[in-house]
């Protein structure tokens, strides 16, 4: 069942104001720095905030002026909210209890959930039994056992560990991808949900949407530095030129100009943390690379298997990432405060247009 949402509210001084549609059978992301509007959306398509304007339609079914629970609405938080009080095969009941489906029925219905979901053998179990991983398992079987027209999915791994989470999000996109009536929307702050979950994504700030599209585009392509920063690449805004793009402080950074790239129009350039190269800031001619720029390192992260080296300095290479090898690093003797230069091959930046909102 497609989804359309349009949505206007306003709380104190914070306004939304989006416009989006889900087609039946896939999933939407909603990416976004924390207060940029998206718990306000969800909050709206399941009927506990009311806006200021909306419609919202669901296989051409007006939800905007339902109450909650007459949306056929499903929504699964980061928290799995268990009734302490119940079982677990009468909390995945309560789903379809609270439509009016009698005891026997219902508790089928929860086990059949709990064995789609693997949890069959925690039936008898009170909430306070279980793991985090076991109790998310349980909720998501609560929040498809009511058969719900429309899925919400509010930061659903962001409270389980590295171990229960990829289990988790490998449940979800085998029981996402088994219903092809369904519209989900996934609110997350992690790359790899939206990766593995969704088809498509929207990127909001301040209430707007900045950005959308099928998912790897987006995230391959980045054209916010928010948006950047959580797929992990590196992000330079200024004015797109026939060589590259020129920064707000006149520096050129060359690179591939992508064909919506427009001379005199906004735009960014982009390229992996691994395209950056590192030498000693006494090193003035590293090599070939058309882009280089003195920087200082600002701070060194693990990541991975690398080390991840964030610049700061003056002009464009202020919060540049670049991933080195640790021996590298120890050769180079990095350290917070030390002066560097960094290298980037034009052939490794992208130019891509800016977002018109952000």
């Amino acid at each position: 069942m497609s989804l359309h949402a349009e949505i206007e509210l306003t709380r104190g001084t914070f306004e939304l104001s989006v416009a989006f549609d889900v087609p039946a059978g896939s999933v939407l992301a909603i990416l976004g720095p924390n207060g940029s509007g998206k718990s306000s959306i969800l909050g709206c398509l399941a009927g506990l905030f009311r806006p200021d304007r909306a419609v919202i339609t669901l296989a051409g079914r007006g939800l905007h002026d339902l109450p909650a629970h007459d949306r056929a609405v499903g929504l699964l938080s980061q928290d799995p909210l268990l009734f302490p009080h119940l079982s677990v095969v009468d909390n995945v009941a309560f789903a379809p209890r609270s439509k009016g489906t009698g005891r026997a029925e219902s508790r089928a219905i929860a086990r059949r959930w709990l064995a789609e979901v693997d949890a069959a053998g925690f039936a008898r179990h009170r909430p306070g039994e279980l793991s985090g991983g076991q109790a998310q398992r349980v909720a998501v079987a609560r929040a498809l056992a009511g058969d719900p027209d429309l899925l919400l999915l509010d930061e659903p791994l962001a409270a389980l560990d590295v171990d229960a989470a990829p289990a988790i999000r490998g449940l979800l996109r085998r029981v996402l991808a088994a219903e092809p009536r369904r519209a989900t929307v996934l609110v997350t702050h992690d790359p790899l949900d939206a990766l593995a979950l969704a088809d498509h994504v929207v990127v909001l700030a301040g209430g707007r949407v900045v950005e959308r599209g099928p998912t790897r585009e987006v995230l391959a392509a980045p054209r916010t530095a928010f948006t950047a920063r959580i797929a992990g690449l590196n992000l330079v805004p200024g004015i797109a030129v026939d060589d590259g793009l020129r920064t707000a402080d006149g520096g050129l950074v060359s690179g591939i100009r992508s064909p919506g790239a427009v001379t005199g129009e906004p735009a960014v350039a982009v390229f992996e943390p691994s395209a950056v190269s590192v030498y000693p800031a006494e090193d003035g001619h590293p090599g070939s690379p058309r882009n280089t720029i003195a920087a200082v390192v600002g701070a060194l992260e693990p990541h991975g298997p690398v080390i991840r080296v964030r610049a700061a300095g003056t002009g464009w290479a202020d919060g540049l990432s670049a991933d080195l090898t640790p021996a590298a690093v120890a050769d180079l003797r990095l350290e917070p405060g030390v002066p560097v230069r960094l290298a980037i091959k034009a052939t490794a930046v992208t130019v891509h247009p800016a977002s018109l909102h952000a």
